[in-house]
């Protein structure tokens, strides 16, 4: 196994790693929407989930993939009614073939953002 931590995205919260090489893929922990200093960027929903996608960006990049090669992601969202409005920005960054995906609706997420985006991808 190998850490992937780039400074583009914001520091792990706790004891976990930003993401982790196993093999052929890389696994991105749970994103939120914060900047790379931390501070949360909007209360928007849909500002919210792009700052979670770029930070899965950046991650990716750091291992020497990208959102190309994502297999698999897990969405947290705090308000399911939320739902479309974060699809409409879930696919500007993604391309058919989309990743398998789940969706689920939490009672509460660090920080208390409105979501969390967490990724399997393979490398390049």
């Amino acid at each position: 196994m190998r850490n992937i931590n780039t400074e583009k995205s914001p520091q792990a919260i706790g004891p976990y790693s930003q993401g982790i090489i196993s093999g052929n893929l890389i696994f991105v922990s749970g994103q939120i929407p914060l900047d790379a200093d931390g501070k949360l960027v909007s209360d928007d929903i849909q500002e919210q989930t792009r700052q979670c996608l770029r930070n899965i960006s950046h991650i990716l990049e750091e291992a020497g993939s990208s959102l190309e090669k994502v297999i698999k992601t897990t969405i947290y969202l705090v308000d399911m009614d939320d739902f479309a409005r974060v699809n409409e920005v879930y696919a500007g960054f993604f391309t058919e073939p989309y990743p398998a995906r789940s969706c689920v609706e939490v009672s509460r997420l660090p920080r208390d953002v409105k979501i969390e985006i967490e990724v399997i991808a393979e490398l390049i």
